[in-house]
């Protein structure tokens, strides 16, 4: 028997609730549970009305019907902000495209940490010697912020050129490219909508 604490605290994850939910949203019967998990439609039953608290095997058991890991049942209904940071010497330097002595550009991811990301960021860096990219297309939209020197970028065939502190978006789904200008590297911020 557990003690009124333990079950005060097992309670706070309202993992019987979670189930029941799971469950009724699959459309499944207890007796249908029962059937997928090796377990009798009686403890499942109470497992969902909080009078018995199932075991991590068992709770496995459950979880592998849905879909689900262990996690979620424990983790918090409260939705935590995503934060992801990436330090500078934390960052890997990649040309672009990879494996070339002469890449077109050289970039950081800024925010690869971040699980399911709603944009991609990242620093690119055009060395004086680097040729143009070869055009490429992806995504939905796509945003880029000169940080340092001149840079020409191309869409659909469409040259315009930035200067240092100048910014464009456009449609990344149609081929695009940039092509370094100038004297000296290029540097920019790219933001890319998957």
């Amino acid at each position: 028997m557990l003690s009124d604490t333990l079950s005060n605290e097992l309670q706070r994850y309202a993992i019987g609730p979670r189930i029941k939910t799971l469950r009724l949203r699959k459309k499944l019967g207890l007796v249908q549970l029962a059937g997928h998990t090796g377990l009798s439609p009686a403890m499942l039953s109470k497992i969902e009305r909080g009078q018995m608290f199932p075991t991590l095997p068992t709770l496995l058991r459950i979880a592998m019907v849905f879909g689900v890991g262990l996690d979620h049942f424990f983790k918090s209904d409260k939705e935590e902000p995503l934060i992801a940071v990436v330090r500078k010497h934390e960052r890997l330097k990649l040309p672009n495209p990879p494996g070339e002595k002469n890449p077109a550009f050289l970039f950081e991811s800024l925010d690869y940490p971040a699980s399911d990301r709603r944009m991609e960021a990242y620093y690119a860096e055009f060395p004086i010697d680097s040729p143009p990219s070869e055009p490429h297309q992806h995504g939905s939209a796509e945003f880029i912020y000169v940080l340092s020197g001149r840079l020409v970028v191309i869409v659909d065939g469409k040259e315009t050129a930035l200067a240092a502190g100048d910014a464009m978006y456009f449609d990344s789904s149609v081929p695009h490219s940039y092509r370094r200008e100038g004297e000296g590297t290029s540097t920019a911020l790219v933001v890319i909508s998957p």
